[in-house]
């Protein structure tokens, strides 16, 4: 019976410079990777909604469809982690690509071993995902294996499904929040430091920017929180870090 090889991971390369394609193509194959390209938003969406690729590189001054239009689109259909390049160094626009869903950004002119580690780092989170999920279960629930469950109040969390219900209602979380939300469920009452965070559910062993773990949480909180402006799930402890409100 034939296998299919799933450590060949696929990369698409979104990017109007053909210059930066075969830069990236060069590197990333050197690494094992199968890559796919394209040079507009348009042809990039197509390729990743019929390909289903394992990550996707996303510039986002892109002819016919803008990066972060294809950004938001994917992420409607697939979790699929999602790289923003960006020639704009402006918080802005990382920020924004963060709000649709992409998962980490990188800005041109960017350093080859940097990008390939981000590329790593991306697909590894991805990729061990149910694995983690199973492991982080086992060791810090005590709930039935069969269930495979977090429950923290009024929080439940499928580690089978990545499904989240707050109050019984499912939430709809990109993968990277459910990672997020997963890491701090699983240690109720335990704050979490940003840098701890970006650590084990980025995955990056080099400083990152912080702001991405927060603009992640505040998205988190818009989803499952009634009240954003006082938080009863997800709580901030001031210049420390992050916890999820333990048991009464």
């Amino acid at each position: 019976m034939g296998m299919i090889n799933r450590d060949v991971k696929t990369v698409l390369v979104v990017d109007d410079e053909q210059a930066i394609i075969d830069v990236l193509k060069f590197n990333l194959v050197k690494e094992g990777y199968r890559i796919l390209e394209a040079k507009d938003g348009q042809t990039g969406l197509e390729i990743a909604l019929r390909e289903r690729p394992d990550l996707i590189m996303l510039d986002i001054m892109l002819p016919k469809i803008d990066g972060l239009t294809v950004c938001k689109r994917v992420k409607n259909v697939y979790n699929i982690p999602i790289i923003i390049l960006t020639a704009r160094d402006t918080e802005i626009d990382k920020i924004v690509g963060l709000e649709l869903g992409a998962d980490d950004y990188i800005t041109k002119p960017f350093s080859v071993r940097e990008l390939v580690a981000r590329v790593k780092a991306n697909i590894r989170k991805a990729d061990v995902a149910i694995e983690d999920t199973t492991k982080l279960s086992e060791e810090k629930q005590e709930t039935s294996k069969k269930t495979n469950k977090i429950k923290v109040r009024d929080l439940e969390l499928d580690l089978d499904k990545f499904e989240v219900k707050v109050r019984g209602s499912i939430i709809d979380l990109t993968l990277r929040e459910f990672e997020v939300l997963k890491f701090l469920a699983a240690q109720p009452g335990q704050v979490v430091t940003r840098e701890t965070l970006l650590e084990k559910v980025w995955g990056y062993e080099y400083y990152g920017d912080i702001r991405t773990v927060d603009v992640t949480v505040r998205r988190i909180r818009e989803k499952i929180e009634a009240d954003t402006s006082s938080p009863q799930i997800l709580i901030t402890k001031r210049g420390v870090g992050y916890y999820i409100a333990e048991e009464n």
